[in-house]
């Protein structure tokens, strides 16, 4: 699970914890699980796999209370290694309650890079307001990470970090991040309209692997998608970008780019295709 993937091409798949009777009380835990195959994993607009596609999966177990307990992960390539083997694994929890006709979820991910060093791990909480406002279904969401070494400013440039020279080994930063999403059915059509609009504001440097949670310190991250949805189907297209400019990404090089070589941008527009199947 992700708290942003907007491109990510998903199977989902759900299911009780045990059969009933349709006129038997509910189960007190429903598992959901996901599989997923995406173009590109883009993650708050940047992508964390060299633009190449991206193989993904996760498992959510819910309790009837509201608690909720997950884990998701997916590969990875380049920047988005933070240093680890190519592999990302979150494991997230929270709690959902029912809140003003809407739904307030308070949870946080443990972002994990296994075979990477301590320091290239990081909490992050967050707290999601969602709900319907006729044919919109609108969410708002902060996730805020305090300081860690994870998210610090060990190189101040991507020079620094090619040659390998700290400017201030151990330092920790925090991380802000605030987006809304909204969705709309289209009336007599298959089709769902989606947005997103995501702000992020952390560390303007680099972390102890070169990479950062928030290049270049503030940024926006959007996103237009359209789904079509059969049965339990859906085929998905999105455009996604953010406002991380060449000029304004150039003391990052060679780090922030495709293969870490210095070319390729890897926060830039793009158009990605979704395909999931559910049940």
């Amino acid at each position: 699970m992700k708290l942003i993937v907007p491109v990510a091409t998903v199977v989902a798949l759900a299911a009780p914890v045990a059969a009933q009777d349709s006129s038997g009380p509910a189960p007190a835990i429903t598992i959901s699980g996901s599989a997923t195959l995406a173009s590109d994993y883009r993650f708050r607009g940047v992508s964390q796999t060299d633009k190449e596609v991206a193989v993904q999966g996760g498992i959510t177990v819910v309790h009837d209370s509201g608690l909720y307990a997950g884990v998701w992960a997916s590969n990875l390539a380049g920047w988005g290694t933070f240093g680890g083997a190519n592999m990302e694994l979150d494991l997230i929890g929270g709690y959902r309650v029912p809140l003003a006709g809407g739904m307030l979820d308070v949870g946080a991910t443990w972002y994990m890079y296994p075979g990477g060093a301590d320091e290239t791990d990081f909490a992050e909480p967050y707290i999601k307001l969602s709900g319907t406002t006729g044919p919109l279904t609108l969410l708002a969401g902060a996730a805020y990470a305090p300081k860690q070494q994870a998210l610090g400013r060990w190189y101040a440039s991507g020079a620094d970090a090619a040659a390998g020279v700290y400017t201030d080994p151990g330092d920790k930063e925090d991380n802000l991040y605030l987006w809304g999403d909204a969705a709309a059915g289209i009336a007599g059509t298959p089709l769902t309209a989606k947005a997103h609009l995501g702000y992020s504001d952390g560390n303007p440097g680099l972390g102890p692997n070169a990479t950062s949670l928030a290049p270049t310190g503030a940024y926006f991250d959007w996103s237009l998608g359209l789904d079509a949805t059969w049965r339990n189907l859906t085929v998905g297209v999105a455009y996604v970008d953010t406002d991380i400019s060449g000029r304004d990404a150039a003391y990052l090089q060679p780090s922030f780019s495709d293969g870490q070589d210095g070319n390729g941008a890897i926060a830039g527009s793009t158009g990605l295709v979704t395909v999931t199947a559910s049940f």
